[in-house]
C-alpha cells in the first residue's frame, strides 16, 4: 500500500436524498459528500493529495506545483494542503488574469500561492520552463499532475470505495454517479469496485471530453492503479461507462442543464452544488432519471465531489439564480 499523509475528514458522510426522490418517483437517492472533506472548503482532491504528498515529502520536495484553470478547485485544494504541510506552492492557471480575484483564485492567493498566468496551448511550457527555473535556484519542485490524476492520486479512489462499503453495510448502490474529467475519481472508484467486489456500476458524467477519449484515459489510468493494491488487470475502454451528452457549450460554461440542477439540490435538499462539475453531472443524472435511465426501484449514490467556492466566482454570480 502506498503512503499517506492525513488531510481529508474522512470518512465523508452518506446522505439519504429523500424528497429529490420524491419528487422524481424514484430511483432511491444517495449523496456522498466529499465537499465535506475540510480543508479550505473541501472537494474529492484531498483524498488523492493524501498520496501525493507523502510521495512529494519521500522525495524530499519543498514546493509543489500543479495547474489548472482559473477557478480550478484542484489548484485551491493543492495550496491548502501545501500551506497545512509546509510545501511551497506555485499554480499555473490557464486564461487572462482577473482584474479582481474571486472564487477560487481568490482563495489561492489567501492560501499564499504563487500564481502564474499563462495561455491553455502554453501550459505544459510554462510549468516546464518553471521547474527548470525552480531547481536552477536549488529547489526541489514536485510535480503534481493536472487533476492530480496519475495513479499515486487515482488510488485514493480506490481506497475510497473501501470506505463506501465499510459505511452501507451491504445496502450498497446499484449506481454511482459523478463528475468527470480529468478522469482519476472513476479510475480510482473502478479500480476498487474490481478489486474489493463491489458490484455497483460507476457512470461518469463528462464535463469537458467526448466518451471515447475520456474512456481511453480513464482504462489506462485503472490499470495502472491495480498494481498499487497488489495485482494485475487491464480495463477496457467497454468497462468504462461515461455519459459525454451534456457537456453542452464547453468546459466553464453554464447553461440551463447546471442552472436547474444547482436550483433543484439547494430547494430540495439544502445541498450546494458548483456551476462546472457537480452542478453539470447532478443535472446529467436528473436527465437520466427523467428519461428512465434509471430502474425506479434502484438505489443511486451521487458522489459530490466538491467545488462550492465556484458558486461565489465573478463570471457565476449572476447566472446562478
Amino acid at each position: 500500500m502506498l503512503e499517506r499523509i492525513q488531510l481529508a475528514h474522512t470518512p465523508t458522510p452518506i446522505e439519504e436524498l429523500p424528497h429529490l426522490s420524491h419528487k422524481l418517483g424514484g430511483p432511491r437517492l444517495l449523496i456522498k459528500r466529499d465537499d465535506l472533506t475540510g480543508l479550505a472548503f473541501g472537494g474529492n482532491k484531498i483524498r488523492k493529495l493524501e498520496y501525493l504528498l507523502a510521495d512529494a515529502q519521500s522525495q524530499n520536495a519543498d514546493i509543489l506545483l500543479t495547474t489548472g484553470a482559473a477557478q480550478s478547485n484542484h489548484c485551491r485544494q493543492t495550496a491548502a494542503a501545501s500551506a497545512r504541510k509546509g510545501f511551497d506552492c506555485t499554480l499555473v492557471l490557464t486564461g487572462e488574469e482577473p482584474k479582481e480575484y474571486s472564487g477560487n483564485n481568490y482563495l489561492d492567493r489567501l492560501l499564499g500561492a504563487n500564481i502564474i498566468w499563462t495561455e491553455p496551448a502554453k501550459r505544459d511550457i510554462t510549468l516546464n520552463r518553471q521547474i527548470d527555473v525552480l531547481e536552477g535556484e536549488g529547489r526541489t519542485p514536485y510535480l503534481i499532475p493536472y487533476g492530480g490524476s496519475n495513479a499515486i492520486g487515482a488510488f485514493a479512489y480506490a481506497m475510497a470505495v473501501e470506505e463506501l462499503m465499510e459505511q452501507l453495510q451491504g445496502d450498497f448502490p446499484d449506481w454511482i454517479v459523478f463528475a468527470s474529467s480529468s478522469g482519476g475519481t472513476q479510475a480510482g472508484l473502478i479500480a476498487g469496485t474490481y478489486h474489493f467486489g463491489l458490484d455497483t456500476k460507476i457512470l461518469g458524467i463528462s464535463v469537458d471530453e467526448e466518451a471515447p477519449i475520456l474512456s481511453k484515459r480513464i482504462a489506462e489510468l485503472a490499470s495502472e492503479i491495480v498494481p498499487l493494491l497488489g495485482f494485475q488487470a487491464t480495463f477496457s475502454t467497454q468497462e468504462v461507462l461515461v455519459k459525454d451528452g451534456y457537456i453542452g457549450e464547453g468546459y466553464g460554461v453554464m447553461g440551463s442543464l447546471e442552472k436547474t440542477a444547482i436550483s433543484t439540490f439547494a430547494r430540495e435538499e439544502g445541498i450546494l452544488l458548483d456551476p462546472v462539475y457537480t452542478g453539470r453531472a447532478a443535472g446529467g443524472m436528473l436527465d437520466l432519471i427523467q428519461e428512465g435511465f434509471f430502474d425506479p426501484e434502484s438505489t443511486v449514490l451521487f458522489w459530490h465531489t466538491g467545488g462550492t467556492p465556484g458558486l461565489f466566482a465573478d463570471r457565476y454570480l449572476k447566472d446562478v439564480l
